[in-house]
């Protein structure tokens, strides 16, 4: 089997409703954008995948960095051709999603879905509701009201209000609400911003230690990247000092990032992501270097329903993910906001568990209506 052809379709597709997430504080999103890639071959099988919104940059990725050292290759020879997408990531912008579309032929060709390939280990996960915007108290109850209500048992609340001590007492207010009726993580978003028109800031030592030490009181299950990426040292510390797990990794970029993260006792709960971090089938290997390390792996998924099925997959081949993340947080981020891409959305079951879609390769199916409508740019090779 050979690489004949590959398509990418840039996509904007219209919010709902505005949305102002934490990680890009003053800015303001009325629509989600996205990369679709399909590989094609020359025995008629098409894989498909998607990458974050990266706009341009995402699609020269793909278009000048890695299509052209690829075609001709056999898409079964994933460990040859993943040092050719991760070279396109040294220059480009997340080209994980070409690895995604070889897995999905591969899966189609076996007549399974990926996740069995690898060795299942479940056939659903735990999901929680990972929310987005920083809100008030009483409009963040509502929305997890209706998530409750929805069959979601958990969720990720976001912190990054102008002083921690709002933080904390925004947490205070929810739990108190919502008792032991569902569990909570937080997500501090101090690793990293998207581009904003606000001056960034980031906590130090003393603010995280003191943010972990009111988490644990409140009993939150984890407290995810409370410190800039690169501060290896103080996550360390931070790790060791306090009880309650400390989370991130989302952003980091290849297997020697991760293994220096693990090594160093930076997390207790690596977060990679197949459509930001690396390969799916090279963050198996993460997540086998986290379950030697007796740590979880609990895979960021916020990008798309593309992305988020990979992620799926792969969380649910390996022993060490006790949850799944589902980006959720209406009115601006929906089911089929996430979703647009597919001709069903993803949901959760009604135990606020998430199935592994079972049909081969990753399950999913493109919507050619709305390929055709919201492409904005279209590109493909030869």
């Amino acid at each position: 089997m050979k690489i004949t052809k590959i398509t990418c379709n840039l996509l904007d597709y219209p919010l709902p409703a505005p949305l102002h997430p934490s990680w890009a504080p003053g800015r303001i999103f009325t629509q989600t954008s996205c990369l679709v890639i399909r590989v094609a071959t020359d025995e008629g099988l098409v894989g498909i995948g998607a990458g974050p919104d990266a706009g341009r940059a995402a699609l020269y990725t793909v278009a000048d960095l890695v299509t052209p050292y690829i075609l001709g290759k056999d898409p079964f020879m994933v460990e040859q051709i993943s040092p050719v997408i991760r070279v396109g990531a040294k220059d480009g912008s997340y080209p994980w999603l070409v690895e995604m579309a070889l897995w999905d032929i591969i899966g189609k060709k076996a007549g399974l879905p990926l996740y069995r390939i690898w060795g299942a280990f479940q056939d659903s996960i735990p999901a929680y509701a990972s929310l987005a915007e920083v809100v008030s108290a009483e409009e963040c109850i509502d929305r997890l009201s209706w998530l409750a209500e929805s069959g979601f048992k958990a969720a990720k609340l976001r912190l990054r209000r102008p002083c921690i001590r709002q933080d904390i007492e925004f947490v205070q207010k929810i739990r108190a609400h919502f008792g032991d009726k569902m569990q909570f993580m937080v997500d501090a978003n101090q690793s990293h911003v998207m581009p904003c028109p606000e001056t960034v800031g980031a906590w130090s030592y003393h603010d995280a230690l003191i943010v972990a030490r009111a988490m644990e009181e409140m009993d939150i299950l984890w407290l995810e990247e409370p410190l800039l990426r690169y501060n290896y040292k103080q996550i360390a510390q931070l790790t060791a000092t306090v009880d309650i797990p400390i989370a991130g990794g989302e952003l980091n970029k290849g297997l020697h990032e991760y293994k220096q993260l693990i090594d160093a006792g930076c997390y207790d709960i690596i977060q990679a992501d197949a459509a930001f971090s690396e390969g799916v089938s090279q963050l198996r290997k993460v997540a086998a270097l986290a379950e030697m390390s007796f740590k979880p792996f609990i895979p960021h998924t916020w990008s798309n329903g593309i992305g988020m099925a990979a992620n799926l997959h792969l969380a649910a081949s390996v022993p060490n993910c006790p949850w799944f993340e589902i980006p959720i947080d209406p009115p601006a981020w929906t089911d089929e906001s996430r979703d647009f891409m597919l001709n069903e959305p993803i949901t959760i079951q009604k135990d606020g568990s998430i199935a592994v879609p079972q049909g081969p390769g990753l399950g999913i199916v493109l919507s050619e209506d709305a390929l055709k409508k919201y492409t904005r740019l279209e590109w493909q090779s030869g």
